[in-house]
Protein backbone atom coordinates (compact mmCIF):
# COMPACT_ATOMS: atom_id res chain seq x y z
CA UNK A 1 0.00 0.00 0.00
CA UNK A 2 1.13 3.53 -0.79
CA UNK A 3 -0.18 5.62 2.08
CA UNK A 4 -0.39 9.38 1.54
CA UNK A 5 -0.58 11.68 4.57
CA UNK A 6 -1.69 15.32 4.25
CA UNK A 7 0.48 17.54 6.46
CA UNK A 8 -0.33 21.15 5.58
CA UNK A 9 -1.48 21.86 9.13
CA UNK A 10 2.07 21.30 10.42
CA UNK A 11 2.22 25.08 9.98
CA UNK A 12 -0.86 25.92 12.05
CA UNK A 13 -1.05 27.14 15.66
CA UNK A 14 0.27 24.97 18.47
CA UNK A 15 -2.16 22.69 20.25
CA UNK A 16 -3.54 19.20 20.58
CA UNK A 17 -4.13 18.58 16.86
CA UNK A 18 -0.54 19.43 16.03
CA UNK A 19 0.73 17.21 18.86
CA UNK A 20 -1.53 14.40 17.60
CA UNK A 21 -0.20 14.74 14.04
CA UNK A 22 3.45 14.82 15.04
CA UNK A 23 3.12 11.84 17.38
CA UNK A 24 0.92 9.66 15.18
CA UNK A 25 3.12 10.19 12.09
CA UNK A 26 6.23 9.33 14.10
CA UNK A 27 4.58 6.20 15.48
CA UNK A 28 3.19 5.11 12.10
CA UNK A 29 6.68 5.34 10.65
CA UNK A 30 8.14 3.36 13.57
CA UNK A 31 5.68 0.46 13.32
CA UNK A 32 5.47 0.35 9.52
CA UNK A 33 7.08 -2.74 8.02
CA UNK A 34 5.58 -3.14 4.56
CA UNK A 35 3.99 0.05 3.23
CA UNK A 36 5.32 3.11 1.42
CA UNK A 37 4.46 6.31 3.28
CA UNK A 38 4.20 9.51 1.23
CA UNK A 39 4.18 12.73 3.27
CA UNK A 40 2.58 15.71 1.52
CA UNK A 41 3.90 19.09 2.70
CA UNK A 42 2.74 22.61 1.79
CA UNK A 43 5.74 24.42 3.27
CA UNK A 44 9.22 23.96 1.78
CA UNK A 45 10.81 24.40 5.22
CA UNK A 46 9.21 21.15 6.37
CA UNK A 47 11.15 19.10 3.82
CA UNK A 48 13.80 17.01 5.51
CA UNK A 49 11.78 16.39 8.67
CA UNK A 50 11.79 12.65 7.90
CA UNK A 51 14.75 12.53 5.53
CA UNK A 52 16.62 9.24 5.20
CA UNK A 53 13.93 7.00 6.71
CA UNK A 54 13.33 3.79 4.75
CA UNK A 55 9.88 3.57 3.24
CA UNK A 56 9.19 7.31 3.63
CA UNK A 57 8.95 9.80 0.76
CA UNK A 58 8.53 13.54 1.28
CA UNK A 59 6.68 15.48 -1.41
CA UNK A 60 6.33 19.26 -1.61
CA UNK A 61 3.07 20.71 -2.91
CA UNK A 62 4.11 24.26 -2.27
CA UNK A 63 1.82 27.16 -1.42
CA UNK A 64 -1.62 28.06 -2.65
CA UNK A 65 -4.82 28.75 -0.69
CA UNK A 66 -5.85 25.99 1.68
CA UNK A 67 -8.96 24.97 -0.28
CA UNK A 68 -7.00 24.90 -3.55
CA UNK A 69 -4.27 22.82 -1.91
CA UNK A 70 -6.78 20.31 -0.55
CA UNK A 71 -9.05 20.02 -3.56
CA UNK A 72 -6.71 20.55 -6.54
CA UNK A 73 -3.07 19.99 -5.64
CA UNK A 74 -3.55 16.91 -3.46
CA UNK A 75 -5.78 14.98 -5.93
CA UNK A 76 -3.23 15.63 -8.69
CA UNK A 77 -0.49 14.29 -6.43
CA UNK A 78 -2.59 11.25 -5.54
CA UNK A 79 -2.88 10.36 -9.22
CA UNK A 80 0.74 11.14 -10.08
CA UNK A 81 2.20 9.29 -7.09
CA UNK A 82 -0.10 6.28 -7.25
CA UNK A 83 -1.38 6.71 -3.71
CA UNK A 84 -3.78 3.94 -2.64
CA UNK A 85 -5.02 5.41 0.65
CA UNK A 86 -5.02 9.09 1.59
CA UNK A 87 -5.09 10.04 5.28
CA UNK A 88 -5.46 13.45 6.89
CA UNK A 89 -4.75 13.70 10.64
CA UNK A 90 -7.06 16.72 10.67
CA UNK A 91 -10.38 17.65 9.04
CA UNK A 92 -10.70 17.65 5.22
CA UNK A 93 -9.99 15.39 2.30
CA UNK A 94 -10.13 15.99 -1.47
CA UNK A 95 -13.68 15.40 -2.58
CA UNK A 96 -12.54 14.05 -5.96
CA UNK A 97 -9.63 11.92 -4.84
CA UNK A 98 -9.45 8.67 -6.82
CA UNK A 99 -8.38 6.55 -3.87
CA UNK A 100 -9.62 5.46 -0.48
CA UNK A 101 -9.69 8.27 2.08
CA UNK A 102 -9.79 8.76 5.84
CA UNK A 103 -9.53 11.72 8.22
CA UNK A 104 -9.46 12.31 11.97
CA UNK A 105 -12.34 14.04 13.73
CA UNK A 106 -10.90 15.79 16.79
CA UNK A 107 -14.30 16.89 18.04
CA UNK A 108 -17.40 18.73 16.88
CA UNK A 109 -17.57 21.65 19.28
CA UNK A 110 -18.79 23.92 16.48
CA UNK A 111 -21.99 21.86 16.31
CA UNK A 112 -22.38 21.45 20.08
CA UNK A 113 -21.50 25.15 20.62
CA UNK A 114 -22.11 26.94 17.28
CA UNK A 115 -22.04 30.36 18.93
CA UNK A 116 -18.40 29.78 19.86
CA UNK A 117 -17.06 29.62 16.29
CA UNK A 118 -15.88 32.39 13.99
CA UNK A 119 -18.08 33.16 10.98
CA UNK A 120 -15.77 31.70 8.32
CA UNK A 121 -15.33 28.56 10.38
CA UNK A 122 -19.09 28.19 10.69
CA UNK A 123 -19.38 28.37 6.92
CA UNK A 124 -16.77 25.64 6.52
CA UNK A 125 -18.46 23.48 9.14
CA UNK A 126 -21.83 23.92 7.49
CA UNK A 127 -20.89 23.37 3.85
CA UNK A 128 -17.59 21.47 3.72
CA UNK A 129 -17.19 19.23 6.77
CA UNK A 130 -20.44 17.31 6.06
CA UNK A 131 -19.11 16.60 2.56
CA UNK A 132 -15.77 15.42 3.94
CA UNK A 133 -17.66 13.11 6.29
CA UNK A 134 -19.82 11.73 3.49
CA UNK A 135 -16.81 11.19 1.20
CA UNK A 136 -14.46 9.44 3.65
CA UNK A 137 -14.24 5.66 3.58
CA UNK A 138 -13.32 5.72 7.26
CA UNK A 139 -13.57 8.38 9.94
CA UNK A 140 -11.21 8.23 12.91
CA UNK A 141 -12.89 9.50 16.08
CA UNK A 142 -10.77 10.43 19.10
CA UNK A 143 -13.42 9.58 21.71
CA UNK A 144 -16.81 7.94 22.21
CA UNK A 145 -18.31 11.42 22.62
CA UNK A 146 -16.96 12.38 19.19
CA UNK A 147 -18.31 9.16 17.70
CA UNK A 148 -21.76 9.96 19.08
CA UNK A 149 -21.57 13.49 17.69
CA UNK A 150 -20.52 12.29 14.23
CA UNK A 151 -23.67 10.21 14.15
CA UNK A 152 -25.86 12.93 15.66
CA UNK A 153 -24.69 16.00 13.74
CA UNK A 154 -23.30 14.56 10.48
CA UNK A 155 -25.36 11.37 10.18
CA UNK A 156 -22.27 9.24 9.59
CA UNK A 157 -23.12 5.51 9.68
CA UNK A 158 -21.61 3.86 12.75
CA UNK A 159 -19.81 1.25 10.65
CA UNK A 160 -17.63 3.95 9.03
CA UNK A 161 -16.49 5.42 12.38
CA UNK A 162 -13.52 4.00 14.27
CA UNK A 163 -12.97 5.24 17.83
CA UNK A 164 -9.23 5.38 18.49
CA UNK A 165 -7.98 7.32 21.50
CA UNK A 166 -5.01 9.65 21.34
CA UNK A 167 -1.74 8.46 22.84
CA UNK A 168 0.64 9.78 25.43
CA UNK A 169 4.31 10.60 24.93
CA UNK A 170 6.50 8.44 27.17
CA UNK A 171 8.25 11.55 28.49
CA UNK A 172 5.23 12.25 30.67
CA UNK A 173 5.69 8.96 32.53
CA UNK A 174 9.27 9.78 33.60
CA UNK A 175 9.79 11.12 37.11
CA UNK A 176 12.21 14.04 37.12
CA UNK A 177 14.76 14.65 39.86
CA UNK A 178 14.49 17.64 42.17
CA UNK A 179 17.49 19.18 40.39
CA UNK A 180 15.79 18.81 37.01
CA UNK A 181 12.56 20.30 38.35
CA UNK A 182 14.40 23.20 39.92
CA UNK A 183 16.21 23.93 36.67
CA UNK A 184 12.86 24.28 34.88
CA UNK A 185 11.45 26.32 37.76
CA UNK A 186 14.32 28.78 37.53
CA UNK A 187 14.25 28.99 33.74
CA UNK A 188 10.56 29.90 33.66
CA UNK A 189 10.52 31.85 36.95
CA UNK A 190 7.84 29.58 38.41
CA UNK A 191 6.65 30.09 42.01
CA UNK A 192 7.27 27.42 44.68
CA UNK A 193 3.62 26.30 44.54
CA UNK A 194 1.10 26.90 41.78
CA UNK A 195 -2.03 25.70 40.03
CA UNK A 196 -1.78 25.05 36.28
CA UNK A 197 -3.90 25.75 33.21
CA UNK A 198 -2.52 24.24 30.01
CA UNK A 199 -3.68 25.15 26.50
CA UNK A 200 -4.76 27.96 24.21
CA UNK A 201 -7.74 30.18 25.01
CA UNK A 202 -10.94 30.08 22.93
CA UNK A 203 -14.63 29.98 23.89
CA UNK A 204 -15.05 26.26 24.71
CA UNK A 205 -12.15 26.50 27.18
CA UNK A 206 -14.32 28.48 29.64
CA UNK A 207 -11.37 30.68 30.60
CA UNK A 208 -13.40 33.55 32.07
CA UNK A 209 -15.21 31.33 34.57
CA UNK A 210 -11.95 29.59 35.43
CA UNK A 211 -10.30 32.92 36.32
CA UNK A 212 -13.36 34.08 38.28
CA UNK A 213 -13.38 30.84 40.26
CA UNK A 214 -9.64 30.94 40.88
CA UNK A 215 -9.95 34.55 42.12
CA UNK A 216 -12.28 33.32 44.89
CA UNK A 217 -9.81 30.73 46.18
CA UNK A 218 -6.23 30.88 44.91
CA UNK A 219 -4.93 34.27 46.12
CA UNK A 220 -6.48 33.82 49.57
CA UNK A 221 -4.50 30.58 49.96
CA UNK A 222 -1.32 32.03 48.50
CA UNK A 223 -1.31 29.80 45.40
CA UNK A 224 -0.57 31.49 42.03
CA UNK A 225 -2.05 30.28 38.73
CA UNK A 226 0.35 29.47 35.87
CA UNK A 227 -1.05 29.70 32.33
CA UNK A 228 0.99 27.39 30.06
CA UNK A 229 0.03 28.50 26.57
CA UNK A 230 -2.75 30.99 27.05
CA UNK A 231 -2.78 32.62 23.62
CA UNK A 232 -6.04 33.74 22.04
CA UNK A 233 -6.85 31.24 19.31
CA UNK A 234 -10.09 32.94 18.29
CA UNK A 235 -12.90 35.07 19.77
CA UNK A 236 -11.28 35.27 23.21
CA UNK A 237 -8.99 38.30 23.24
CA UNK A 238 -11.23 39.88 25.90
CA UNK A 239 -10.92 36.80 28.11
CA UNK A 240 -7.18 37.27 28.46
CA UNK A 241 -7.87 40.44 30.46
CA UNK A 242 -10.06 38.73 33.06
CA UNK A 243 -7.26 38.61 35.68
CA UNK A 244 -7.08 42.41 35.47
CA UNK A 245 -10.85 42.73 35.88
CA UNK A 246 -10.65 40.48 38.95
CA UNK A 247 -7.68 42.50 40.34
CA UNK A 248 -5.50 39.40 40.56
CA UNK A 249 -2.98 40.09 37.78
CA UNK A 250 -0.05 39.63 40.17
CA UNK A 251 -1.27 36.11 40.96
CA UNK A 252 -1.43 34.92 37.34
CA UNK A 253 1.80 33.94 35.57
CA UNK A 254 2.08 33.65 31.77
CA UNK A 255 5.23 31.72 30.72
CA UNK A 256 3.82 31.20 27.19
CA UNK A 257 3.65 28.04 25.12
CA UNK A 258 5.69 25.24 26.71
CA UNK A 259 7.49 22.62 24.62
CA UNK A 260 6.80 18.95 25.34
CA UNK A 261 10.30 18.46 26.73
CA UNK A 262 9.57 20.94 29.56
CA UNK A 263 5.86 20.29 30.08
CA UNK A 264 6.26 17.20 32.34
CA UNK A 265 8.12 19.35 34.86
CA UNK A 266 5.22 21.82 34.98
CA UNK A 267 2.76 19.03 35.75
CA UNK A 268 5.04 17.42 38.32
CA UNK A 269 5.51 20.71 40.19
CA UNK A 270 1.87 21.87 40.00
CA UNK A 271 -0.63 21.49 42.85
CA UNK A 272 -3.19 20.52 40.22
CA UNK A 273 -4.39 20.97 36.64
CA UNK A 274 -7.49 23.12 36.12
CA UNK A 275 -9.42 22.37 32.92
CA UNK A 276 -13.14 23.09 33.48
CA UNK A 277 -13.93 23.32 29.77
CA UNK A 278 -17.42 23.69 28.34
CA UNK A 279 -16.42 21.27 25.57
CA UNK A 280 -13.47 18.97 24.96
CA UNK A 281 -13.47 15.92 22.74
CA UNK A 282 -10.58 14.49 24.76
CA UNK A 283 -8.57 16.98 26.79
CA UNK A 284 -5.00 15.84 26.16
CA UNK A 285 -3.63 17.79 29.18
CA UNK A 286 -5.73 15.53 31.41
CA UNK A 287 -3.91 12.46 30.13
CA UNK A 288 -0.54 14.19 30.51
CA UNK A 289 -1.28 15.39 34.04
CA UNK A 290 -2.46 11.95 35.19
CA UNK A 291 0.77 10.36 33.94
CA UNK A 292 2.74 13.01 35.86
CA UNK A 293 0.95 12.39 39.20
CA UNK A 294 -0.74 15.77 38.98
CA UNK A 295 -4.33 15.80 40.33
CA UNK A 296 -6.95 17.09 37.90
CA UNK A 297 -10.03 19.28 38.14
CA UNK A 298 -12.15 19.20 35.00
CA UNK A 299 -15.74 19.39 33.76
CA UNK A 300 -18.46 16.81 34.25
CA UNK A 301 -19.37 16.45 30.59
CA UNK A 302 -18.22 15.46 27.09
CA UNK A 303 -14.67 14.20 26.53
CA UNK A 304 -13.17 15.44 29.80
CA UNK A 305 -15.52 13.21 31.79
CA UNK A 306 -14.91 10.31 29.40
CA UNK A 307 -11.12 10.52 29.52
CA UNK A 308 -10.74 11.20 33.24
CA UNK A 309 -13.32 8.68 34.44
CA UNK A 310 -13.01 8.30 38.22
CA UNK A 311 -9.49 9.76 38.25
CA UNK A 312 -10.38 13.48 38.42
CA UNK A 313 -12.52 15.90 40.37
CA UNK A 314 -15.49 16.69 38.11
CA UNK A 315 -17.35 20.01 38.40
CA UNK A 316 -20.16 21.87 36.64
CA UNK A 317 -18.23 24.16 34.23
CA UNK A 318 -21.12 26.63 34.03
CA UNK A 319 -20.98 27.38 37.77
CA UNK A 320 -18.20 29.64 39.03
CA UNK A 321 -19.01 28.61 42.59
CA UNK A 322 -18.75 24.90 41.72
CA UNK A 323 -15.36 25.43 40.08
CA UNK A 324 -14.15 27.48 43.06
CA UNK A 325 -15.31 24.83 45.54
CA UNK A 326 -13.53 22.20 43.44
CA UNK A 327 -10.29 24.18 43.45
CA UNK A 328 -10.50 24.46 47.24
CA UNK A 329 -10.99 20.69 47.56
CA UNK A 330 -8.15 19.99 45.13
CA UNK A 331 -5.81 22.08 47.29
CA UNK A 332 -6.91 20.94 50.74
CA UNK A 333 -8.47 17.47 50.62
CA UNK A 334 -5.43 15.21 51.02
CA UNK A 335 -7.39 11.99 50.65
CA UNK A 336 -8.96 13.22 47.41
CA UNK A 337 -5.57 14.18 46.05
CA UNK A 338 -3.99 10.82 46.88
CA UNK A 339 -6.94 8.89 45.43
CA UNK A 340 -6.97 10.89 42.20
CA UNK A 341 -3.22 10.65 41.73
CA UNK A 342 -3.27 6.86 42.10
CA UNK A 343 -6.32 6.48 39.84
CA UNK A 344 -4.82 8.86 37.29
CA UNK A 345 -1.58 6.89 37.06
CA UNK A 346 -3.49 3.69 36.44
CA UNK A 347 -5.76 5.32 33.86
CA UNK A 348 -2.85 6.93 31.98
CA UNK A 349 -1.36 3.48 31.36
CA UNK A 350 -4.00 2.77 28.71
CA UNK A 351 -2.86 5.64 26.45
CA UNK A 352 0.03 4.93 24.07
CA UNK A 353 0.93 6.44 20.68
CA UNK A 354 2.19 3.04 19.53
CA UNK A 355 -1.23 1.57 20.28
CA UNK A 356 -2.97 4.52 18.59
CA UNK A 357 -0.85 4.14 15.45
CA UNK A 358 -1.32 0.35 15.37
CA UNK A 359 -5.11 0.65 15.50
CA UNK A 360 -5.06 3.44 12.93
CA UNK A 361 -2.86 1.48 10.53
CA UNK A 362 -5.20 -1.48 10.86
CA UNK A 363 -8.12 0.68 9.75
CA UNK A 364 -6.19 2.13 6.80
CA UNK A 365 -5.05 -1.33 5.71
CA UNK A 366 -8.67 -2.54 5.70
CA UNK A 367 -9.84 0.07 3.17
Amino acid sequence: MRLGIMLRHFDQHEGGVKVYTREVVRSLIEINRQHEIVLLFRNRQRLGTYRGIDGVQEVLLEGGPILYWDQIKVPRAVKKLGIDVLFNPKYSIPLRAKCKTSWVCHGLDWYAMPQASAFLDRMSHRYLVPRYAAKADALISVSAVTTDHLQKYLQVPRERIHTIYSGLNEGFRTRLSQAELEQVRQRFSLPPRFLLYCGAVYPPKNFTRLIQAYAKVGPAQGIPLVIAGGGNRYLSEHELHEPERQNISEWVKWPGWIENKDLPAFYQMAEGLLLPSLYESVGMPIMEAMACRCPVLTSDRFGTKEISGDAALLVDPESVDAIAAGIDRLLNDRQLRETNIAAGLARAERFSWTHTASELLGVLESL
